[in-house]
């Protein structure tokens, strides 16, 4: 079988990055990280009506292309090499799918086509102050009020919560963790803007006081949906995190070609020729990880937990390498703020942690496979 990007997804990826190396070069990303909301409305208006990028991977019937995840990878690492300050993440990867495997067809008809047109800027309020992402570290408490539902809880790290007009909950009914959607203005929410190592990717703690809310999907079947969910954003970072590995290994092997030290080209020394390599073999690697994981998910097989446990924990492992080892070859600028190495080197580590550390997935892939 045939695992080679077709012409069409080579094309989208040359698109992507002319446009993000138009709209997001380090200069818009800086600018952009210190600002309270995140992003740049206009260039987010942009993705939308010019590239249709907030659609890429909805269905037709909801507003969307109707491509797969395959070309949603090939977007992220494009973002992911580039550190687009957008809620991207937060909007296409966990609501939109949270919403496509619900199984609530009204709540898909409402919210999706605003997603795919970039008018609705929606997110998944999952984890808990207790920072865990299984099943058990849902503990928010959703209580039946009439025809509807109260929320009372607080969610914390939530990617975007400060701006989405949409959030997805994630609480517990008497029947199990379920599905709630809240409007933005809905009284008794409060959000908080949370202070982050990483600054172009805005987090916020959200707090529900007896916030009026919809139920999604079935009541007590949450945690199915939020586990696929969970599966496919660990392939979609891990895309991410291949972008950026592949532009930190660029950028060293760039300077290592330009620094002269001692009349000769530090890329001659052995030790940095050493890293190169190291870096090199890793970031391949990640690739195959990510991509095959990728397929998976397009083709929804029994293969996604596996695979997407395991692309996430080597990826978050290369990128970090080749972000640490990107500051280490460019030596002294490489630690000052002015270098954009850092950037990387924090994205990367949020990145990291976020769905869970390397040792989490390791070990949810031994539980996977029943080892």
């Amino acid at each position: 079988m045939n695992f080679a990007f077709s012409d069409e997804q080579e094309q989208l990826r040359e698109f992507v990055r002319s446009f993000l190396d138009d709209k997001s070069p380090e200069a818009a990303v800086r600018e952009q990280m210190e600002t309270d909301r995140g992003y740049d409305s206009d260039v987010w208006s942009q993705m939308a009506e010019q590239m249709g990028l907030q659609a890429i991977a909805i269905p037709e019937e909801y507003g969307g292309q109707g491509f797969g995840f395959v070309e949603l990878i090939v977007v992220l690492e494009e973002m992911g090499r580039s550190l687009l300050c957008a809620p991207f993440f937060s909007s296409v990867v966990l609501a939109a799918n949270t919403l496509l495997l619900s199984g609530d067809e009204a709540a898909k008809q409402t919210h999706l086509p605003g997603i795919a047109s970039g008018e609705t800027i929606a997110t998944l309020a999952l984890t808990e102050e207790n920072g865990r992402w299984d099943e058990a570290g849902v503990t928010m408490t959703a209580t039946a009020a009439g025809d509807g539902w109260t929320l009372d809880g607080t969610k914390s790290y939530v990617l975007d919560g400060h701006t989405a007009d949409l959030i997805l909950v994630a609480a517990r009914t008497d029947k199990g963790v379920s599905l709630f959607s809240v409007g933005s203005g809905a009284d008794g929410l409060t959000r908080t803007s949370l202070s982050t190592m990483d600054q172009t990717r805005k987090q916020a703690k959200l707090d529900f006081a007896g916030v009026t809310a919809d139920l999604v999907g079935t009541e007590g079947e949450g945690w199915p949906v939020i586990e696929r969910v969970l599966d496919l954003a660990a392939v979609a970072l891990a895309a991410e995190q291949v972008g950026g590995a592949q532009k930190c290994l660029d950028m060293s092997v760039e300077y290592a070609k330009v620094r002269v030290q001692f009349g000769r080209p530090i890329g001659s020394f052995q030790a940095i020729k050493h890293k190169c390599a190291d870096m090199l073999l890793e970031v391949e690697s990640a690739k195959s990880a990510a991509y095959y994981a990728g397929w998976c998910a397009a083709e929804m097989n029994d293969e996604l937990p596996q695979v997407a446990s395991l692309a996430k924990s080597y990826c978050s492992e290369a990128y970090f390498h080749a972000s640490a080892e990107n500051i280490q070859i460019h030596g002294g600028i490489g630690f000052t703020w002015e270098h954009p190495a850092h950037l990387y080197f924090k994205r990367a580590k949020s990145s990291e942690l976020m769905f869970g550390d390397p040792t989490y997935h390791r070990e949810l892939l031994a539980q996977r496979i029943g080892i």
